[in-house]
C-alpha cells in the first residue's frame, strides 16, 4: 500500500472546497459524470484508430445510490497507479490563496481555473474512493482512497472490467443527495443530453399494485439531441416535439432557428421564438447553454444579445468552457463573435420568413414584435437590418413595412411644415370615436398597443426623416395635422369666454387630473365637446413607467384640454339660453369690471417710470383696492355662470358625455348621468 499527501500548496484544500464552493455544491454530479463520459469517449476514439482492439461492450455510465454512498461507474479507459498519481494526487494549485480570495463567490471560476472537477466530490463527501482498471493490457486494478484530508492511500485491488467506479461517502450535512428524487432532478438538469448513455438505477413497472424494479437500465438521457442532427433530416414536427420536451407547459413556438457553424468557432443549437402572452414577462434564463452536450447554465447574458435572451432553446459550444464565469463571458473574444453571429442569424432568418411567406409572418407579428422591437431599441446594428421586415399595423388590422406606410400616408398626412404625421391609437375601444373622426377625414391610424411601442415611437421620430407621432386623441381632429394657419373664430372673445366658464364650472375634481378649457370653432358637424390630452406630457408619463430616471413625470398630474365647439347647434342653444336668462344680471357686473379695469390702467400708467420707494402708500393701496374690486366682480360673474350651468341639464349632459367617452365618469356622477338621461328621454 502506498500512502502520501496530495500535492497542494495550501495546508488543506478540502475546507477551501467546502467553504468556497458550497453554494454550488450540486455540480459535483455534473463534474463526475462528465469525467466518466470523457473517459468513455476517449476509449471510443482509441478503438476507432485501432489503438484499442478489445470489445467495447456496454458503455453506459451508471449512477447508483446506496444507504450512505453514491457510486458513479464507467467502462472507459480507466487509470493506472501512475496516472492516479499524476492526475489525482498532483493539483496545479500555486498562487491559490490570492485567487480563492478574489473568486470566493464564484465556484465555477475556481473549479475551471484549477481543473478541480474530480475534487468537487468533496463538497458533499467525507470520504471518496476510486476503484479503477486501465484499458491497457495486463493493467492492474487499483484503489485510491482519501478521507477529506491531504492524506491518501493507494493499493492494488480486484476489478474484473476496465473503467472506474467513484464511490462517495456522503457527509452528514449533505444527506439530501442520498434521496432518489434529488439525484434524478440533478441528472435531468445536467446530464439529459450527454453523448454517452447514463443510467440511474433500473426502470420500474407496476406489479401487484406497487412499483418494482426490472432488469432494464433506467437511461435518463438522449444521446443524440435534436441540435446535434442535420437540419435536412428534420421535420417541423421534430422541432415542435423537442420544444415540448424542453418546455412541457408552453404554447407552440412561433419560429425556430437551427444554428450550425464550425468556423471561426464551433456552435450548434436551436433557438425558438416563444409566444409571449402578457406584458414583457421577460422570461430571460430560458436558453440553456451546453458544452459538448453537458449543461452549463441558463444565464446566457453576454453569450447572446440582450434582446435574444427572450428566446428559448439550446446553444452548445465547446469554445465556452464547462466551468464558465461572468468575468470570462464579458472578456472572451469568441463569446463576442458568437453573440454577433447569433444576432445576424436571427435577422437573416426573420428576413427570409418575411420574404418567402409574408402572410405567415403577418399572422404571427403581434406575438413576434416584442423580440424585434426590443432588439431595435437596444442594438443599433439590429435596427438597420430589422427595419426592412418590421411591420406597422393599422386599426383595420392591415400590415405595412415602414416604406410601404410612408408611401400610403405621405400625400394626406404631411403637415404645413413638411412633417409626416403618424397618427396612432393604443386602445381601439377607448379611442374609437377619435379613430373614426380621423378616418372620416381620410387619415390612417396605426395601432400601437405593444409594451415597448411608446419607446419605439421615440426612436422612430429620431430615425425617420421629418416624422412625428401623434396619438389620435391628443387634439381635435382638425388640428391633428395642421395644413394651414388656424382660421379666425367668428364668435367674439367675450362670448367664447362665457362658454368656457359655463362648462369649466361643471368639471369634476379628479385626483391628479387637471383640465384646461378652451372654446374653438370646429364646424357644425363635429362633436360639441372634445377632451384631448397633450401628446408630450402623456408620452413623458408613459416613458416614466418603463425608463429609470423619469419617475418625476409619473408623479405629475394628467393634463387634459376640454374643448367646446362653438359651431355646434347644442352649444349655440346653451349660449342663447344663457344670454336670455342672465345677460341682464351680467350687464351691470360687466360694466363695473370695465370701469375698474380702465381705472387700473390709468393708475398703473401714472406709476410708470417711478421707483417703488417713490410710490406713496396711498397710491399703492388704491391700486390694491381696484384689483380687489375687479376680482370681486369677476367672482360674482363666475357665480352667476356656475349657478346657471348647474341648473342647465344640457350643460351637465354634454360635460358628462365627454367624461364618459374618456372613462372619467364614475360612481355618483355616473348614476346622476343615467338618471338625467332617463328624464331627458
Amino acid at each position: 500500500m502506498q500512502k502520501g499527501n496530495i500535492g497542494v500548496t495550501t495546508e488543506n484544500i478540502f475546507p477551501v472546497i467546502k467553504k468556497f464552493l458550497y453554494s454550488d455544491h450540486e455540480i459535483f454530479l455534473r463534474e463526475l459524470i462528465s469525467n466518466a463520459v470523457d473517459a468513455t469517449q476517449k476509449l471510443k476514439t482509441l478503438a476507432s484508430k485501432g489503438d484499442f482492439k478489445g470489445e467495447l461492450g456496454d458503455l453506459t455510465v451508471k449512477v447508483n445510490v446506496g444507504k450512505d454512498t453514491i457510486t458513479i461507474s464507467d467502462r472507459g479507459i480507466g487509470l493506472t497507479a501512475e496516472e492516479i498519481d499524476k492526475y489525482i494526487n498532483q493539483i496545479a494549485f500555486s498562487g491559490a490563496n490570492d485567487f480563492l480570495e478574489k473568486y470566493k463567490d464564484d465556484a465555477n471560476a475556481i473549479i475551471g481555473h484549477f481543473g478541480l472537477g474530480f475534487y468537487s466530490a468533496f463538497m458533499v463527501a467525507k470520504k471518496v474512493e476510486i476503484i479503477t482498471k486501465s484499458y491497457q493490457e495486463d493493467a492492474k486494478a487499483v484503489k485510491w482512497s482519501c478521507d477529506g484530508s491531504p492524506e491518501f492511500t493507494i493499493e492494488e485491488t480486484d476489478k474484473l472490467s476496465r473503467g472506474s467506479d467513484i464511490i462517495l461517502y456522503i457527509d452528514d450535512d449533505c444527506k439530501e443527495f442520498l434521496e432518489e428524487g434529488k439525484i434524478s432532478s440533478l441528472l435531468m438538469k445536467y446530464c439529459r443530453f450527454l453523448p454517452i448513455p447514463v443510467a440511474f438505477g433500473k426502470k420500474k413497472e407496476w406489479k401487484d399494485g406497487k412499483q418494482v424494479e426490472t432488469e432494464e437500465d433506467n437511461v435518463i438521457n438522449d444521446t443524440t439531441p435534436l441540435w446535434t442532427r442535420k437540419p435536412a433530416e428534420l421535420k417541423d414536427e421534430d422541432y415542435k416535439d423537442f420544444y415540448r420536451k424542453l418546455y412541457p407547459m408552453s404554447d407552440e413556438p412561433l419560429f425556430w432557428i437551427h444554428l450550425n457553424v464550425d468556423y471561426p468557432f464551433n456552435l450548434t443549437g436551436i433557438l425558438y421564438f416563444p409566444k409571449i402572452k402578457n406584458n414583457i414577462d421577460l422570461q430571460k434564463n430560458k436558453i440553456q447553454l451546453y458544452c459538448n452536450q453537458v449543461y452549463v447554465t441558463d444565464s446566457v447574458e453576454g453569450i447572446v444579445p440582450d434582446f435574444l435572451t427572450l428566446m428559448h432553446g439550446v446553444i452548445d459550444s465547446p469554445d465556452i468552457p464547462l466551468n464558465v464565469s461572468r468575468s470570462y463571458l464579458q472578456s472572451d473574444a469568441n463569446v463576442k463573435k458568437i453573440s454577433t453571429y447569433i444576432s445576424k442569424k436571427v435577422s437573416d432568418r426573420l428576413q427570409s420568413i418575411f420574404k418567402n411567406n409574408r402572410a405567415d409572418f403577418e399572422s404571427k407579428w403581434d406575438d413576434l414584435k416584442i423580440f424585434i422591437h426590443y432588439g431595435m431599441l437596444t442594438q443599433e446594428d439590429f435596427y438597420d437590418k430589422a427595419n426592412k421586415f418590421t411591420l406597422l399595423k393599422d386599426t383595420d388590422s392591415k400590415y405595412y413595412t415602414y416604406d410601404e406606410y410612408t408611401t400610403l400616408i405621405k400625400e394626406n398626412q404631411t403637415d404645413k411644415n413638411g412633417f409626416l404625421t403618424y397618427l396612432y391609437s393604443n386602445d381601439k375601444e377607448e379611442q374609437y370615436s377619435y379613430i373614426e373622426a380621423a378616418k372620416n377625414k381620410g387619415y390612417n391610424v396605426l395601432l400601437m398597443d405593444g409594451q415597448l411601442d411608446i419607446a419605439l415611437i421615440g426612436m422612430m421620430e429620431q430615425k425617420l426623416e421629418k416624422a412625428r407621432f401623434t396619438r389620435v386623441d391628443s387634439d381635435v381632429t382638425d388640428r391633428l395635422i395642421e395644413k394651414e394657419d388656424a382660421k379666425e373664430i367668428a364668435l367674439e372673445a367675450e362670448k367664447r369666454e362665457i362658454l368656457s366658464s359655463i362648462f369649466r364650472s361643471q368639471l369634476p375634481q379628479i385626483n391628479k387630473v387637471e383640465f384646461n378649457v378652451e372654446s374653438q370653432a370646429l364646424g357644425e358637424t363635429a362633436s360639441p365637446i372634445y377632451i384631448t390630452q397633450s401628446e408630450y406630457m402623456r408620452r413623458m408619463k408613459e416613458m416614466a413607467n418603463i425608463q429609470a430616471g423619469m419617475s418625476f413625470y409619473g408623479e405629475m398630474s394628467d393634463m387634459f384640454t376640454f374643448v367646446v365647439n362653438v359651431d355646434h347647434r347644442l352649444v349655440k342653444v346653451v349660449l342663447k339660453d344663457f344670454e336670455e336668462k342672465c345677460n341682464a344680471d351680467l350687464a351691470s357686473i360687466n360694466e363695473a369690471i370695465k370701469e375698474f379695469e380702465n381705472h387700473h390702467v390709468e393708475l398703473k400708467k401714472d406709476q410708470e417710470g417711478k421707483k417703488d420707494e417713490d410710490i406713496s402708500v396711498a397710491e399703492k393701496d388704491e391700486v390694491s383696492n381696484v384689483e380687489k374690486n375687479i376680482a370681486y366682480q369677476k367672482s360674482k360673474k363666475e357665480a352667476i355662470l356656475g349657478e346657471y350651468a348647474a341648473k342647465n341639464k344640457m350643460v351637465r349632459q354634454l360635460v358628462d358625455l365627454a367624461l364618459l367617452q374618456n372613462n372619467m365618469l364614475k360612481g355618483e356622477a355616473l348614476n346622476n348621468f343615467i338618471q338625467r338621461s332617463l328624464e331627458l328621454i
